[in-house]
């Protein structure tokens, strides 16, 4: 089934090349189907290419997806024309006047600022504190991960000596849970930080599970027990070029960057790198929106 997007939102022709079946809002309006209602909070500078990724993996589900692009109210975007953004996002403000079957917040380039530091934190805050009551289930990714463990439970944040880069294995920390079903026994996430949480301060939350960790990479996934919160340190909806482009990016503004681990073939940055994690995020958003979303929002909920 399709996502539902505006006609003229850059990631719609680049979805359609792809087969992934996008609709537009005058053919939906012609359809008696409840589609689910989807935030997605887009903290990232790279505007168009973090709602192609989320929108890719959304698209590919027999479920309907209405989407709805959201952008901060008192934060002046540096990467983003802000008639882009009038066109295709709605403000905070506005995301207040509806209800949502489910969220995504996304990472953002902020994370080795105190948290409190960030400009548009308290804008923040009130949309996670609006989710808990208006949202279904709020999928939280990287830098969001921890804003939202940070901000709902206390679990700080810890800078590392280094940033971490590249594709790690994971293993699951529980048997059964909906969100892993079907996953293999070690599966690859990306990850892209410049902070890490300590598992011990996850353990004391007695409203918390432990769902995936990495032996390098550490806690990567967490959720709430009652579902209504996921926390992914990692970021499953990256591309292949993603983190070489990111790699690119600082060395050529003259950074001491790591290699990303487990990437680049025999870490030959000249070498294309391949995907081996796409599975596994189409899974992983599978999984969520048919549990955590579709399975526990009721039909009259928005």
């Amino acid at each position: 089934m399709p996502i539902k997007i505006q006609s003229d939102l850059p990631a719609c022709k680049i979805l359609e090349k792809e087969n992934i079946f996008v609709m537009t809002e005058k053919r939906a309006d012609t359809q008696d189907i409840r589609p689910l209602k989807i935030a997605i909070v887009n903290l990232m500078p790279t505007k168009v290419e973090t709602e192609t990724q989320l929108l890719r993996l959304l698209g590919n589900t027999p479920l309907q997806i209405e989407i709805s692009l959201v952008r901060m109210e008192n934060h002046v975007s540096k990467n983003t024309d802000e008639d882009y953004l009038e066109k295709f996002y709605i403000s905070s403000n506005e995301l207040y006047t509806q209800k949502f079957d489910g969220m995504i917040i996304t990472g953002a380039p902020v994370e080795q600022l105190a948290f409190e530091s960030v400009d548009y934190w308290k804008d923040l805050c009130k949309i996670m504190d609006y989710a808990r009551e208006n949202v279904f289930s709020t999928l939280y990714l990287c830098w969001g991960a921890f804003a939202g463990l940070y901000h709902h439970y206390g679990i700080k944040k810890y800078l590392l000596d280094r940033k971490m880069s590249g594709i790690f294995m994971n293993e699951r920390c529980t048997e059964g849970d909906p969100l892993l079903r079907g996953f293999d026994d070690t599966f690859p996430i990306p990850q892209s930080r410049h902070t890490t949480l300590h598992k011990e301060d996850v353990e004391k939350c007695r409203e918390l599970v432990i769902l995936a960790e990495s032996a390098e990479a550490g806690v990567t996934i967490i959720k709430s027990k009652d579902n209504r919160e996921i926390f992914m340190t990692g970021h499953l909806e990256y591309d292949t070029m993603t983190l070489a482009n990111e790699f690119y990016r600082d060395t050529d503004k003259g950074m001491k960057v790591p290699l990303p681990k487990n990437y680049f073939p025999t870490n030959n940055v000249n070498r294309m790198p391949t995907s081996y994690w796409r599975a596994t995020a189409h899974l992983f958003y599978s999984n969520w929106l048919n549990y955590y979303v579709y399975q526990a929002t009721p039909f009259n909920f928005v």
